[in-house]
């Protein structure tokens, strides 16, 4: 037989998630000009392009445009789709090992962190994870329940997400009407009533995770002013010293920015959006009914631990913030796949590089890898993970030299199909989804809006007229 990866044998690949990292790992993979690889990609959602299109909020169209970038890769001979095809489900690891010389699990981050404390699971407390899926119109958060009846919402978290979420909640329906929210959201949050949301975090200015053009951005909120404390927003001895060391230009411009809000008188508009910085909440305290009543808070103070870098700790002094929605956003974690070693702790696919490994003897199991959040954990913004794809297609190429791969008895793409077919006949194809693309998009041009959002498979299918 000749050689894999030869026009007669292709390289034949499968992908298990088509967010960001599973664009960047087909790309990098079809781009090679000495090998001839054909990409299968499988995703449990109709749609492709994951959290581009499920989690990129709805009112930052401009980091939406890699999709282009995507389609074009999509596009290509060499690359399949096989939407609603849930691994795990519909297909299982010995049906991809039966058809493919190399798998990589790009599954992302799905699920997202607990806080540990008590009250977190009172009605009224969110994880961010399900509000931002559910504005996005996300098929499987499309009836979930907000009580947006309460005035006064917490955001917990420092990071990009926490803002997304104050955001969105700041918004008027004039300013969500310009963007590619689901419909059912743009008219809930219209009749919202909350007009104070606080954005709690445990860390000071000098160590807040969001990037400097999201906080910027919150200047620029039709309906919001923005209240930072002066006291938090100055920095302790210990923060002003690793900032004037630092080399990270975008947490001294973050500084700014949030001294700036500090200084700033308010407006008067409707809104108000406060960011507290060295606060934990410790309770989330709740009325007899059992909804959130309130959320009590622990004062930190900045100290420089051991390794030099400046954390918070707890003081003995505390607080009560009355507030009737909770929403988390302490970071994202992955879930774990039936037959791949898992890390629990981290929330990650034990792997070294991309290799996917044992956990105990970390030796590498032949033909499957892993790339994106579900490899190194949720960092970085969507460009991270094309070096991180990089890495691990590095790795496939060095073990299909070596012939360290799997050994498919069908190796065929129409058998591939087959199977798909059998195990689920209503699957999406790329031609398939670009209908469906086609006719989100039409939907929004009558309406002056990027697209208007089919948020159920059913609506997809009635698109494609099955």
């Amino acid at each position: 037989m000749s050689k894999v990866g030869s026009p007669e044998n292709p390289l034949r690949v499968a992908i298990i998630g088509a967010g960001p990292a599973g664009f960047y790992t087909a790309s990098s993979l079809l781009k090679r000009k000495d090998l001839c690889v054909q990409t299968d990609m499988f995703d449990g959602l109709p749609s492709p392009f994951g959290l581009v299109r499920t989690g990129v909020a709805p009112d930052h169209q401009k980091y939406k445009s890699v999709i282009r970038a995507y389609d074009k890769r999509a596009q290509t001979p060499d690359y399949r789709f096989y939407g609603c095809v849930e691994f795990g489900r519909h297909i299982e690891l010995p049906d991809l090992k039966e058809h493919y010389h190399q798998v990589v699990f790009t599954t992302g981050a799905q699920t997202d962190r607990s806080m540990g404390i008590p009250g977190e699971d009172l009605a009224g407390s969110h994880s961010a994870t399900d509000f931002v899926a559910w504005y996005n119109g996300h098929p499987d958060f499309v009836d979930y329940q907000f009580d947006f009846s309460q005035t006064r919402a917490a955001v917990v978290g420092l990071g990009n997400v926490a803002l997304d979420v104050a955001r969105i909640l700041c918004r008027t329906k004039a300013e969500l009407l310009r963007t590619d929210m689901a419909d059912y959201a743009i008219e809930a949050l219209a009749k919202s009533n909350v007009k104070e949301v606080y954005i709690l975090g445990r860390r000071g200015p000098a160590q807040a995770a969001f990037s400097t053009p999201e906080i910027r951005e919150l200047s620029e909120l039709a309906a919001a002013d923005v209240e930072v404390r002066s006291d938090e927003a100055q920095l302790d001895a210990c923060s002003r010293e690793e900032l004037a060391k630092s080399k990270n230009k975008e947490r001294k411009k973050n500084v700014v920015a949030i001294q700036k809000f500090a200084d700033a008188q308010p407006t008067g508009k409707s809104r108000k959006l406060a960011i507290r910085f060295l606060v934990s909440p410790t309770k989330i305290i709740g009325s007899e009914s059992g909804r959130v009543e309130a959320v009590e808070m622990v004062r930190n103070e900045a100290f420089q631990s051991e390794d030099g870098s400046v954390r918070p700790r707890a003081t003995d002094r505390f607080e009560t913030l009355p507030v009737g929605l909770v929403f988390r956003s302490v970071g994202y974690r992955g879930v774990s796949l039936p037959g791949i070693p898992f890390n629990e702790n981290w929330g990650t696919i034990e792997n070294e590089k991309g290799r996917i490994v044992e956990g105990a003897s970390r030796q590498p199991l032949s033909g499957l890898y892993t790339a994106g959040w579900i490899k190194r954990g949720p960092t970085g913004v969507i460009g991270t993970n094309k070096k991180d794809a990089r890495e691990t297609v590095v790795c496939m190429m060095e073990d299909l030299q070596a012939e360290r791969m799997l050994t498919p008895a069908k190796p065929q793409r129409e058998a591939a199909e087959e199977l798909v077919k059998q195990r689920q006949p209503q699957f999406i194809s790329y031609d398939d989804w670009s209908v469906i693309d086609a006719e989100e998009v039409a939907r929004g041009q009558e309406s002056g809006r990027p697209r208007v959002k089919f948020t159920s498979v059913a609506e997809m299918l009635t698109v494609l007229g099955r």
